[in-house]
């Protein structure tokens, strides 16, 4: 529901009318929350340190391309991470599942899949993620987990909760769902290890930029042109991912004349989706590109970006998996 998507970030008249059923989510998720804590439900101790990566809102906040980076960064300070999800928006006729660069993003998801194949990590999908973390010990010699999106996940314990925010959108109109776009109140981000802004924001500490700096073809990965190729050029631009304006955004800053088409997060594309009846070139995302390569054109490109992040927040991070009680 796009519009009320939309509402959430401005003065919009419905969160009155939806605000009675936003205090009693907010009630549902602290008592929630409040009942793992205490040990009135069962969490799931792992063996080996678990670092969950998540937000408080709902929407794209660049958390793929930041678990990305912290794989990366995780593996040259000498550990051999896996990585955990949810594998939203893939049915898979049994789990856990084991994610290869071979799964398709109708069995695991379109985000598994584009980490499987970009970080070389072993990757289980499992809408019970601490299910999903024993399967990922009991076959792979891991020595740290990252649970994607796992932040609301209480069943499984923690050792660090690094959080993104979107510097652009940020809390909207702070107001839990459905009269905002927040899956815990503001106040969770004090409890966490670490938050991220993605993009600009000033006087936060770490703040991640996500740099693109050229195009791949669907049809033949190995054929790829500069950033600059499409420059003054029109172009249908196709997103369905949780903030599909920072793409368009992009595009238009690098002079590409944009014929915008938003889809919802986790679109399971068809070709039709992507027939305008001309010949235009069509620029996608990755996440997107990972969906619509078995029926994909040689006017299809898509653009992978790189998470830029502060070297500080990789070493404080290696610094607290070594010691805990450091931060």
């Amino acid at each position: 529901m796009q519009w009320l998507s939309n509402s959430w970030y401005r003065l919009h008249p419905v969160r009155w009318l939806l605000l009675p059923l936003s205090l009693l989510y907010r009630l549902i998720v602290a008592a929630r929350r409040t009942a793992y804590q205490r040990g009135w439900l069962t969490r799931h101790k792992m063996r080996v340190p678990v670092i969950v990566v998540g937000n408080i809102s709902v929407g794209g906040t660049g958390k793929t391309p930041f678990v990305l980076w912290l794989c990366d960064q995780l593996k040259q300070a000498g550990f051999k991470p896996g990585i955990i999800s949810r594998g939203y928006g893939g049915k898979a006729r049994h789990y856990p599942l084991d994610v290869t660069a071979q799964t398709t993003t109708a069995e695991a998801g379109d985000e598994p899949v584009l980490i499987a194949r970009r970080s070389g990590c072993p990757v289980v999908v499992d809408p019970d993620r601490s299910r999903a973390a024993v399967h990922l010990l009991s076959q792979q010699a891991c020595d740290v987990i990252i649970s994607d999106d796992g932040l609301q996940h209480y069943a499984l314990e923690r050792d660090i909760e690094i959080c993104l925010v979107d510097s652009q959108r940020r809390f909207g109109n702070k107001l839990c769902l459905p009269a905002g776009p927040l899956r815990e109140p503001v106040s969770r981000l004090q409890s966490v290890n670490f938050v991220v802004y993605n993009g600009e924001a000033a006087s936060q500490r770490y703040q991640m930029q996500l740099e693109a700096s050229h195009w791949i073809k669907l049809t033949d990965p190995e054929q790829q042109l500069p950033l600059s190729a499409f420059q003054a050029q029109e172009v249908h631009a196709v997103a369905g991912i949780g903030h599909p304006q920072r793409f368009f955004d992009l595009l238009c800053e690098h002079e590409i004349i944009v014929h915008p088409h938003a889809f919802d997060d986790h679109h399971d594309f068809s070709a039709g989706d992507l027939d305008f009846g001309d010949e235009l070139p069509v620029l996608m995302t990755e996440k997107d590109a990972v969906k619509c390569q078995a029926f994909a054109h040689p006017h299809h490109w898509y653009l992978p970006v790189t998470a830029r992040i502060d070297d500080s927040l990789a070493q404080a991070i290696v610094n607290k998996l070594k010691d805990p009680t450091d931060g």
